[in-house]
């Protein structure tokens, strides 16, 4: 498990697991959390009741549909579900929450998890920020939907693809800096017309554009990192790591 370094309230738990643990085998070996990705369903179905268990959640967590967009689901809702029960998972890319023990979760290989909480501890949630989401303005809607204070809102940036791994075009480039010119920063060129993007940077970018100043985490790499992380890129067909945050009672 990897715990979020930041000046959090002491009621707000957060967490992004890794691929170490669990029972899946194959190219998802380890804790896989995804059940869309082909790998056997009783398997997924145990490493979630490993998650629930270690993390001693009083309900499940509500996992998503998740389509690279910026729907953002509210999870004040009646009770998420009991563990190994899994619920009709809305298509939506973020979470927010405001009941104890209901748990915002996003699923990444790659993309960007991003974890939210109010400097109150009041309310949290997770977005899963791919280029594709950010572009949509996936963080844009979370932080809307949280009806807080951007100036008190805090952003960890979870386990995601590394600026020195993620090779991507002009498309990619343009669609960012048309939004944002200041994004030209989070591009290093390559041979052919293709770029070196940096996540990270491109979602700090776009959270301090939003009022959002107090930006944590943001130092790993799924790619490289391959003994310890899933990624898409790497191996195409894999597992899915999950970044989770609630509010204890």
């Amino acid at each position: 498990m990897i715990y979020p370094d930041w000046p959090a309230p002491a009621r707000v738990q957060a967490v992004s697991t890794t691929r170490q643990g669990g029972v899946s085998q194959g190219p998802w070996a380890g804790l896989n959390l995804a059940d869309h990705v082909g790998d056997d369903p009783q398997a997924v179905q145990e490493n979630r009741r490993m998650l629930h268990d270690t993390l001693k959640l009083s309900s499940a967590p509500l996992w998503l549909r998740q389509v690279h967009g910026n729907r953002v689901v509210l999870l004040d809702l009646p009770d998420a579900g009991v563990a190994g029960v899994p619920l009709a998972a809305p298509e939506a890319d973020a979470g927010v929450s405001r009941v104890p023990g209901r748990v915002s979760v996003v699923l990444t290989a790659d993309c960007l998890p991003v974890l939210f909480c109010d400097r109150a501890g009041c309310c949290v949630a997770a977005a899963h920020a791919g280029w594709r989401g950010l572009v949509a303005g996936v963080l844009e809607s979370t932080v809307q939907a949280m009806r807080v204070d951007p100036g008190e809102l805090l952003a960890w940036l979870g386990p995601a693809i590394g600026p020195q791994a993620f090779e991507v075009g002009d498309e990619v480039r343009t669609a960012f800096v048309d939004r944002h010119p200041q994004a030209v920063e989070a591009f290093l060129p390559r041979s052919g017309h293709r770029w070196l993007a940096d996540l990270y940077r491109l979602a700090r970018i776009r959270l301090k554009a939003l009022g959002v100043s107090a930006i944590y985490g943001g130092d790993h790499c799924t790619f490289t990192e391959n003994e310890v992380f899933y990624s898409y890129r790497r191996e195409g067909v894999t597992g899915r790591m999950a970044s989770l945050i609630w509010l204890s009672a």
